[in-house]
């Protein structure tokens, strides 16, 4: 099965089933469980729906299915599908009344973030979530260092900005200062949701 990204460029699916079992292998261990970082997510949000505490959800990514080959009557097999448009964000969902919208990134650096590990569309898509009220940040994972932030989509655009300042990453004094830490419990494993309650209340401190 072949897929393409929005440009036409095809996607190479056996790179990156490689890669992603690499990347598995060398994944951080979360107290010794041998799950990623998008795995704790998934599992906090199961745990945040199961006691109607928040509705979120990762994002499903669209497909455009070009050619499809039917070998027998039971089974399809796709030989040809096409991204149809760039991913926006990994996660949204509702929360106390406000919309969520957020990326859940990772890096092995010890002292800072990269933004390479961002995409301008998923930027301006937090511009325009912001813009609507929404509640927009990104969870960063210092794997090398067992370490989790909460940096808000305000900060984060404004510093992405900065990249044309010669700015090519985030500083680990920055997000210790600037962002909110997340210390990883056992249900739900990324308490994410008490971040975005310290977050909502500063703000609304601000605008007294």
């Amino acid at each position: 099965m072949v897929f393409h990204y929005p440009n036409g460029t095809p996607f190479n699916n056996n790179e990156a089933m490689k890669k992603k079992k690499q990347e598995k292998k060398k994944t951080v261990d979360f107290g010794k469980r041998g799950m990623d970082f998008e795995d704790e997510i998934n599992q906090s949000n199961s745990y945040y729906l199961s006691r109607s505490i928040a509705v979120v959800h990762k994002k499903p990514t669209p497909v455009q299915i070009v050619k499809v080959d039917y070998p027998r009557r039971s089974a399809a097999v796709i030989k040809e599908a096409y991204f149809r448009q760039a991913s926006t964000t990994d996660y949204n969902g509702v929360y106390k009344g406000l919309y969520l919208d957020f990326e859940a990134k990772e890096t092995k650096n010890k002292t800072s973030f990269p933004f390479k590990n961002f995409h301008e569309h998923q930027i301006v898509h937090m511009e325009q979530c912001i813009a609507q009220q929404g509640v927009c940040f990104v969870l960063l994972w210092f794997s090398s260092l067992n370490r989790c932030f909460f940096f808000s989509g305000e900060r984060l655009i404004h510093y992405w900005s900065e990249q044309q300042n010669g700015k090519k990453s985030l500083h680990l004094s920055t997000l210790e200062s600037e962002g909110i830490e997340i210390t990883l419990g056992l249900a739900p494993r990324v308490p994410y949701l008490e971040a975005v309650d310290t977050y909502i209340q500063a703000m609304k401190n601000e605008t007294r």
